[in-house]
């Protein structure tokens, strides 16, 4: 058994680490799944400050883990599946159209704070999965500030769900919409994502976009 708990080795190494197998099947069943330890304290403690190395390297890391994910769900809706293999090349293509702000974005919540439930809308070219990781110890750190998922599925009332995002850890969820099977083949199922109110201390996520924004 691999121990997420304390990884050592690269970036690469502890994405490896993450059974995508078992991450695929949770994803495709609930629009999100939890990674193992992808950060350490000492890789994160500078994220106050201009984001470093590290978040190109989780991104560039992640991405070929999450394509075939992106391209399998692009093909049971029938939409277009426009992500090249390399993430630099894609990249670019969002920079032709005019989507060149980067949407890596470090998330801070105090007490009394929380997020609406939004789908994120950054142009046209768009990445169907995002990452967020945990930088504070849950129970510790903060307490609340669970992340929120609710689901609209064709003809039936919205699902919900909570998750908390451990120190370091990731959890893969869908940027807008994901596929369910029904008795007419594959539906798109709306999602959306948010914060529940955070109760005390403070509470901090890194959020990993595979797209750039307008």
């Amino acid at each position: 058994m691999i121990d997420t708990t304390h990884p050592a080795g690269t970036v690469r190494d502890q994405v490896a680490a993450t059974d995508w197998a078992a991450l695929t099947d949770e994803i495709a069943a609930h629009g999100s799944a939890p990674t193992g330890r992808l950060l350490t304290s000492a890789q994160y403690r500078y994220f106050t400050h201009d984001l470093p190395a590290v978040v190109r390297e989780l991104r560039e890391a992640l991405c070929p883990r999450l394509l075939p994910v992106a391209r399998d769900w692009s093909a049971k809706l029938g939409t277009s599946a426009p992500w090249p293999d390399e993430p630099a090349e894609w990249i670019g293509m969002c920079h032709a159209a005019g989507q060149s702000k980067s949407a890596q974005i470090l998330l801070r919540y105090g007490a009394g704070d929380w997020n609406a439930l939004h789908r994120d809308v950054f142009g046209d070219m768009l990445f169907p999965l995002q990452v967020v990781i945990g930088l504070d110890v849950p129970g510790a750190d903060c307490t609340g500030g669970e992340f929120l998922m609710t689901e609209q599925r064709p003809r039936a009332q919205s699902s919900g769900s909570a998750a908390t995002v451990l120190q370091g850890h990731g959890l893969t969820f869908a940027t807008r919409d994901r596929p369910v099977a029904s008795k007419r083949g594959w539906s798109t199922a709306p999602m959306r994502h948010g914060v529940s109110t955070v109760r005390s201390g403070r509470r901090r996520t890194l959020g990993l976009v595979f797209h750039d924004a307008q």
